[in-house]
């Protein structure tokens, strides 16, 4: 499983609103922000030679096989990678893992590629947790996991990819029931390793931008009210604080964070429009950037 160095120069500068909205200012009204049919499908990924220079999100020929198209793509130094996985069969939510995709997917590659000094693959990159092409990616992105059901051969896709030295990163999943959901889809995985909080001294929390408070990121209906209040989804009177829990392996690693009771893929979705909320959209691109560079070095 290939890692990527982290250097000094890594990002430069913060990353504010207004940032991310010039970033992001013509991506709005692009017609491949409409999701794609079809699930993705298993490719094998072809050799190459690393790209000279990361080309723009905008301007690279995608797929929907993404980096396993039929086409040869180079190999790079990051991709963002986001998994596909099997719903519950009493879920009404159907593919859940494709919530956002692919226009957050492609809108947090574009922020990313310039804002770390990386080779970054341009496209979206979703991937089957049974495809036994998982491992080339370190760092794994899944969503709304409060409607996953996991069948066998992904339980031990993703023990094979974790144990490895995959990084899973969870988001968008709210209220104790979700949670419990995911608390039994995560035991089956890695049976024995209990979901901890992650203080707040922890590495992912100013590895590159200082964190020093987990806010609770709406989504773009709810994010647009500029009320708190109104920020949280969780129903039925639940309690709704926003965390951000974590499972260690063995050696002090984290090879899991999951941030409960959030919606980072909305912010990283909808960035650029101007009553979202600033302060969220800068905690999520901040979070995810901390989480990956953490993944990418330990």
């Amino acid at each position: 499983m290939i890692r990527t160095p982290i250097t000094p120069r890594t990002i430069g500068g913060g990353l504010t609103a207004f940032a991310v909205a010039a970033y992001l200012g013509g991506l709005a009204a692009d017609p491949r922000g409409a999701a794609r049919p079809g699930a993705p499908e298993s490719r094998p990924i072809a050799t190459g030679s690393v790209a000279a220079a990361p080309v723009p999100a905008r301007q690279e020929e995608c797929t929907r096989f993404g980096a396993r198209g039929p086409q040869q793509n180079p190999h790079q130094s990051f991709y963002f990678t986001r998994g596909a996985y099997s719903s519950s069969p009493w879920s009404w939510r159907g593919r859940s893992w494709a919530t956002d995709y692919p226009k957050a997917d492609q809108q947090f590659v574009y922020v990313m590629q310039r804002t770390l000094d990386w080779d970054i693959y341009g496209c979206e990159n979703p991937i089957r947790l049974d495809d036994p092409h998982l491992r080339r990616f370190p760092f794994l992105y899944v969503l709304e996991v409060g409607a996953m059901g996991l069948t066998n051969p992904e339980v031990e896709g993703l023990r094979n990819y974790l144990l490895s030295g995959g990084f899973l990163f969870v988001d968008d999943f709210w209220g104790p029931a979700e949670w419990e959901n995911f608390e039994r889809e995560i035991a089956r995985v890695l049976p024995g390793h209990d979901l901890e909080e992650i203080p707040m001294d922890h590495l992912i929390f100013r590895i590159i931008y200082p964190i020093a408070e987990v806010l609770q990121v709406p989504n773009v209906q709810r994010g647009e009210t500029g009320n708190p209040a109104y920020y949280g989804e969780c129903y039925y009177g639940a309690s709704c604080p926003a965390t951000v829990r974590g499972i260690f392996d063995d050696d002090g690693r984290l090879m899991v964070v999951a941030a409960h009771n959030s919606d980072l893929g909305d912010a990283w979705e909808w960035a650029e429009r101007p009553r979202y909320p600033f302060d969220r959209s800068n905690f999520a691109f901040s979070l995810a950037f901390n989480v990956i560079a953490y993944a990418m070095v330990y």
